[in-house]
């Protein structure tokens, strides 16, 4: 079972293929920072079957063997490495307490208790990393794999005391993590991906809670750790044969079937459709996502038409935030934004881009624009006049009239205002025209970005089915 990355592929060509990899220790910073831990606990491996199979080589060596369920990886690394004498390694997947973790750690002990906690982000357990500190005979092993989108890339960590993770260190072979997969697990984890990466789990869990509530209709269900649902069919080879009609490719467990957990709804249906569970239909959905990576900046920006929630955006540039607030509260629509910038040098790059990957994310989520209303207009508001119209035609065409007196509006440039709607309609392509009057630089500024909200608020609603132009495409 994988899941598809969160962001598009940002690693291409073999830029770092050309050298030995060195010691991954901003990997393990970073790591160290995502699973709260001090960075001398972390050892990053090569995904979390690698730091099993270290496990593995550790107890060999020391004369040991290895305790662990019988379900694969562990069977087969059980076979590669053959036990030697009493279990000086146990393997457990992640129990539902952090202290449940530790009472298990003292029983075992001075054997090693390693938790594979491949999945827990899709779960509402505590990592075992809570307790690392109190138990200097625990290993906890944690994977990029579904999280993050890598089942390719083979990234993952092992978490311990120093003393353990030695240990580990010294049955890893040399370079064991290629450069280009450290600069991917790096990009991975920036602050700037953590939000969606987040919203997108919560994503695959509430599509799992639903596909799960429609199949017990007919049927037990077990709700799986991560992507997955575990169900009892009557007749197993007939439904994977039927789930495969619908095009979703599912296996066999003993007596249960593995269900895949989709991100898109549509894909789940099709699931449900399979076991003659038709859902009511849908229109697709209208969602948008943009990555932009430079120099500059790291920001990734994703948006729902179709959902008022949720609204989190960190740019680093507060009065912006704020403005970016006020598109998504009065367009009605669901934006999640986070920039990471050159703040230091000047808020421009940061504006600029963030205006540009919303720009983008929105036209991806309008896709063919079929039976949006396509115009919107607002007239004025309050002491600050702002007219603002929209054609969503496609043909990008920008028009600002207004100027500021107050260069700054917190660390806000009033200047990049224009900037930012000219860059909105070129990413979206749409004709923007735009003209602000007023005394107070801060009102006609937010009522610029209101207004825009409103009239975006129009030009995206749903008014039928066909593409609203005589040409028949947008």
């Amino acid at each position: 079972m994988t899941l598809p990355a969160p962001y598009p592929p940002l690693v291409s060509g073999g830029e770092g293929l050309d050298r030995y990899p060195s010691e991954p220790s901003a990997l393990a910073a970073r790591m160290a920072a995502v699973y709260a831990v001090p960075a001398n606990q972390v050892l990053p491996i090569r995904g979390l079957t690698h730091g099993l199979e270290l496990v593995w080589r550790l107890a060999v060596r020391e004369g040991g063997s290895v305790e662990a369920p019988s379900a694969e990886p562990y069977d087969r690394l059980a076979a590669i490495y053959p036990a030697k004498g009493a279990p000086s390694v146990v393997v457990i997947r992640a129990l539902g307490s952090p202290e449940a973790v530790a009472e298990v750690a003292a029983r075992v002990a001075p054997a090693l208790l390693v938790v594979d906690e491949g999945l827990i982000e899709f779960s509402d357990s505590v990592s075992a990393t809570t307790v690392i500190a109190d138990r200097s005979n625990l290993v906890v092993l944690r994977s990029l794999s579904l999280a993050h989108g890598l089942a390719g890339a083979r990234v993952g960590a092992a978490i311990a005391q120093a003393e353990a993770l030695g240990r580990l260190a010294s049955v890893l072979e040399p370079y064991a993590l290629p450069e280009p997969l450290v600069r991917l697990a790096m990009q991975a984890l920036d602050p700037s991906r953590m939000i969606e990466t987040a919203e997108r789990i919560a994503s695959v869990r509430r599509e799992r809670e639903r596909v799960t509530r429609e199949l017990g209709r007919q049927m037990i269900v077990e709700i799986g750790v991560g992507p997955i649902i575990m169900v009892r069919s009557e007749d197993p080879a007939a439904a994977l044969a039927a789930l495969k009609a619908y095009g979703v490719e599912a296996d066999q467990s003993g007596d249960r079937l593995r269900l895949p957990v989709s991100l898109k709804p549509e894909i789940n249906d099709r699931l449900l459709a399979a076991f003659g569970l038709t859902p009511a239909k849908r229109r697709p959905s209208r969602t948008g996502q943009a990555v932009r990576d430079t120099k500059e900046t790291r920001i990734v920006c994703a948006v729902d038409l179709d959902a008022a929630g949720p609204v989190t955006i960190e740019t680093g540039v507060g009065f912006f935030d704020h403005m970016l607030e006020q598109i998504a509260a009065h367009g009605g629509f669901s934006l999640r934004l986070k920039c990471e910038g050159d703040l230091h040098t000047d808020p421009h790059h940061t504006i600029e881009d963030s205006a540009i990957a919303l720009g983008r994310a929105l036209k991806q989520a309008l896709g063919e624009r079929k039976g949006i209303a396509r115009y919107g207009f607002v007239l004025p508001m309050d002491e600050a006049e702002a007219a603002v119209s929209i054609d969503l035609s496609g043909r990008p065409y920008p028009l600002f009239e207004g100027t500021f007196e107050t260069p700054y509006i917190g660390d806000y440039r009033t200047d990049l205002t224009a900037h930012v709607f000219r860059s909105l309609a070129e990413a979206m392509g749409a004709a923007v025209h735009i003209k602000v009057a007023g005394q107070d630089d801060h009102h006609k500024t937010e009522a610029v970005y209101k207004a825009f909200g409103r009239a975006l608020r129009q030009a995206i609603r749903i008014e039928g089915d066909a593409v609203p132009s005589t040409k028949g495409v947008l």
